[in-house]
């Protein structure tokens, strides 16, 4: 716990939607799917909860199981830092952002609804309004998740971010995967993306 108590709000028999997708187990809002990069320490994902106008938002998750950022061990927080600065990149990129937004929640007075760490690395936009439209967010289906349509800043896939980002090398499949290496990124071609 790195010294720093911190109470657990997770309530008994928490069966955590980022471990169990580790672990391959899947539900409406947790597919494989959505995975666009992992490493050893840790991963990144499409959000399945989009704010209008920053669709495509991504998580960057720590593998281990920490609650929040007061027990998160050293290594586990670089790790996390360095996929999200990669993401980020990719995102812009990927999506012709004009910037993004990182933003981390603690405890339910931080407005964190689920009980393992993560980051969200949102796309921005000029007049985009993301922290006045928090109540206008929305669970997106994995249906949609996988769709393209930057230019409208549509439904964006997993896919968009990882050619963003080049190509991503992994030595084993996923959920056991053991190394990640991004490659340099290509440019991005301007207008619509295709079906991924």
């Amino acid at each position: 716990m790195n010294g720093h108590p911190a109470p657990s709000y997770a309530p008994g028999g928490y069966a955590c939607p980022f471990c169990r997708l580790q672990r391959g187990i899947e539900d409406e809002h947790n597919r494989s799917s959505d995975i666009v990069a992992v490493t050893e320490r840790t991963y990144a994902r499409i959000a399945p909860k989009w704010w209008p106008g920053n669709a495509g938002s991504a998580l960057v998750v720590p593998r281990a199981h920490v609650e929040s950022i007061y027990a998160l061990a050293p290594e586990d927080g670089h790790a996390v830092w360095d996929l999200t600065q990669q993401v980020a990149t990719a995102i812009r990129s990927a999506y012709g952002a004009e910037g993004t937004s990182i933003r981390q929640h603690n405890e339910p007075a931080g407005d964190q609804d689920v009980w393992h760490l993560h980051v969200h690395v949102f796309p921005r936009y000029a007049g985009d309004e993301l922290y006045l439209r928090h109540r206008d967010s929305s669970w997106v289906d994995s249906d949609t998740r996988p769709l393209c349509d930057h230019a409208a800043r549509g439904p964006v896939a997993p896919r968009a971010i990882r050619r963003a980002a080049g190509s991503v090398i992994m030595t084993s499949g996923w959920p056991h995967i053991d190394k990640c290496e991004w490659l340099l990124p290509t440019p991005r071609r301007h207008g619509t993306l295709q079906a991924c």
